[in-house]
C-alpha cells in the first residue's frame, strides 16, 4: 500500500533557459501550480504535484540561479533557490546539452556539493545526441553521473524521476516497516473511524501569530514567539489534552536555529506550510486584522479548500483595530474569500488570549462535521424535499430527475445523487443542493461535495 501522507520533495535547479519549467510541467503533467505567485515571494517558486507509480511527490520549480548575484531581483531570485534546495529531499540540477557548461554550472555544482544534498544531474536538450562523449565533460560538476534528457520531448523523464524517489521511497518503507505502522491508518481507528486525537495545523502568513496562540492555547511556552516573522522551515508538532480530546497541534512558523549553508533563504517555508495542510484532519487559517486579506491568505485558503481539509478561521489581533478597520476586513474577507462560506470565522487576540475560548470548541466542531456519517434515508428525504421546494431547471425539453442520495466518503463529505439527465444540472442549482444538506445535518467547518449520477436510460438505442 502506497504512503498518501509521504510526500518527497523535489527541486528543480539550474541557470536561466536550461527547461526548468518544461521539465516541471513534464513531471506535473501540465498540472496547474499549488502555489504560485504569493505576495512576497519573488519570481516564485512554483508547487506542482508528480507521481511515480502510486507515489506521490511535490515538484519545487525556482527561477534561474545567478549565484554569485550582488543585486537586484537576481539577489532575491538565488535566495528563493538557496531556500528550494534547503526543504527538498533531492534536487534535479538541470544544465543544457546544447550550450555545454559554463561559470555558472560550476558554481551552482560546488554549492550543492556544500549543500550535502541528494543530487541527480540532468543533462536536457540531448534529443538527437547519439554521441555518449558528449556527455563526458558533465563529468566535470563532480555530482555523479549525467542523465541525458529531454524536457521538451519527455525522454528519459520517467527514469529520471523513478531514480530521483528511489532511495527516498526505499528508506520511507524501511521506516515503515520497522514501525510497524500502516501510514494510510495514521487518522483511522478500527473501521476506519477517526482517531480521537485531533490534528490540528495553524496555518497563516508569517508574524499573524500562529505561535503565539499555540502556547495561549497549550498555556505554557511550547514554542518560542517573537514579534518577527518566524524563521523555521520544518512544522513542529505539539501533544495536548484539553478536557476529554486529545489534539496534536502543528505550527508551520515555529522557530529553530538556521541552516549552516543557508542562512540567508526565506523565513517562510510554502512547502512545510503544505505538507502541514495535508497531515492535518482541521486546518486553523489565522489572519492578521491589521493587516487585512491578503492575496496570500487567499491562496492559503485555496489550498486548504482543494485538499478538502475542515477548517476554522481565526482573525488575530481584533484588539488592535478600531471599529472602521473592523468593517472594512469583514467586507474583504466576504469580497476575497467568499469560497469559505463554510468555515466558521472567530475574532481573537491570541497575545492577549481574547477570544480563544471558542478556538477548539469549533474545532471539534469542524472535525465532527468532516467525519459525520450522512444516513441514505435523511439524505433522500432532505434531497426531495429540496427538489419539491425549489425544482432544477430544465434543458430542453427534459428536467433532470434526482431520485435518491447517498454518502460516498468521508473527509470531506461526499453526497452521490442518482437519478437521470442529471449532466444538465447547473452549478447554481449544485451549490443549492449543497446549502439543504449542509443546514439538514449541520456541516459547519468543513468542504462538502455533491456529486450526480445518471441511471442509464434502458429505451435509449446501444449505438456501440
Amino acid at each position: 500500500m502506497a504512503d498518501t501522507r509521504f510526500k518527497p520533495v523535489v527541486a528543480l535547479v539550474g541557470r536561466t533557459n536550461v527547461g526548468k519549467s518544461t521539465l516541471f510541467n513534464r513531471l506535473t503533467r501540465s498540472r496547474a501550480a499549488l502555489v504560485a505567485n504569493i505576495s512576497g515571494l519573488t519570481r516564485d517558486r512554483h508547487y506542482g504535484e508528480g507521481r511515480v507509480g502510486e507515489h506521490p511527490y511535490i515538484v519545487v520549480d525556482t527561477g534561474g540561479f545567478e549565484p554569485v548575484a550582488t543585486r537586484g531581483i537576481l539577489v532575491e531570485m538565488a535566495r528563493q533557490t538557496a531556500q528550494a534546495i534547503a526543504e527538498s529531499d533531492v534536487v534535479i540540477f538541470l544544465v543544457d546539452g546544447r550550450e555545454g557548461i559554463n561559470a555558472h554550472d560550476h558554481e551552482i555544482a560546488r554549492l550543492l556539493r556544500k549543500s550535502g544534498q541528494r543530487v541527480l544531474l540532468a543533462v536536457n536538450k540531448t534529443e538527437g545526441m547519439r554521441n555518449h562523449a558528449d556527455l563526458a565533460q558533465f563529468h566535470e560538476l563532480g555530482l555523479g553521473e549525467p542523465h541525458p534528457i529531454s524536457a521538451a520531448h519527455g525522454d528519459g523523464v520517467a527514469t529520471l524521476a523513478e531514480e530521483a524517489l528511489a532511495a527516498l521511497l526505499a528508506e520511507r518503507a524501511a521506516q515503515v516497516a520497522e514501525s510497524s505502522v500502516d501510514p494510510d491508518a495514521t487518522d483511522a481507528g478500527e473501521g476506519g473511524a477517526p482517531d480521537h486525537r485531533i490534528k490540528l495545523a495553524i496555518a497563516g502568513r508569517p508574524n499573524v501569530g500562529k505561535s503565539t496562540l499555540i502556547n495561549t492555547l497549550v498555556g505554557e511556552d511550547r514554542v518560542i514567539a517573537y514579534d518577527l516573522p518566524g524563521t523555521t522551515r520544518d512544522a513542529i508538532e505539539i501533544e495536548f489534552e484539553r478536557g476529554d480530546r486529545r489534539y496534536t497541534l502543528i505550527d508551520t512558523a515555529g522557530l529553530r536555529r538556521r541552516g549552516k549553508v543557508f542562512e540567508t533563504v526565506e523565513k517562510f517555508s510554502v512547502i512545510k506550510t503544505l505538507q502541514a495542510i495535508e497531515a492535518a484532519n482541521v486546518v486553523l487559517l489565522l489572519i492578521d486584522a491589521q493587516e487585512g486579506i491578503s492575496d496570500q491568505d487567499a491562496h492559503i485558503a485555496g489550498f486548504i479548500t482543494e485538499t478538502g481539509r475542515a477548517l476554522v478561521v481565526g482573525l488575530n489581533k481584533w484588539d488592535a483595530v478600531n471599529q472602521e478597520q473592523r468593517e472594512w476586513v469583514q467586507r474583504e474577507y466576504d469580497r476575497k474569500l467568499r469560497f469559505l462560506s463554510f468555515a466558521r470565522v472567530l475574532n481573537l487576540s491570541a497575545l492577549k488570549g481574547q477570544g480563544v475560548g471558542p478556538v477548539l470548541k469549533a474545532v471539534d466542531a469542524a472535525h465532527a462535521a468532516a467525519f459525520a456519517k450522512l444516513s441514505t434515508p435523511k439524505l433522500t428525504r432532505t434531497l426531495l424535499a429540496a427538489v419539491e421546494q425549489q425544482q432544477p431547471p430544465r434543458k430542453g425539453i427534459f428536467r433532470p430527475k434526482m431520485r435518491y442520495a447517498h454518502q460516498g466518503g468521508q473527509n470531506p463529505p461526499r453526497i452521490i445523487i442518482h437519478g437521470n439527465a442529471l449532466d444538465a444540472v447547473p452549478d447554481s442549482y449544485r451549490r443549492y443542493l449543497e446549502g439543504q444538506f449542509r443546514e439538514a445535518f449541520k456541516l459547519a467547518g468543513t468542504p462538502l461535495s455533491v456529486e450526480f449520477k445518471s441511471s442509464h436510460n434502458p429505451y435509449l438505442k446501444d449505438e456501440s
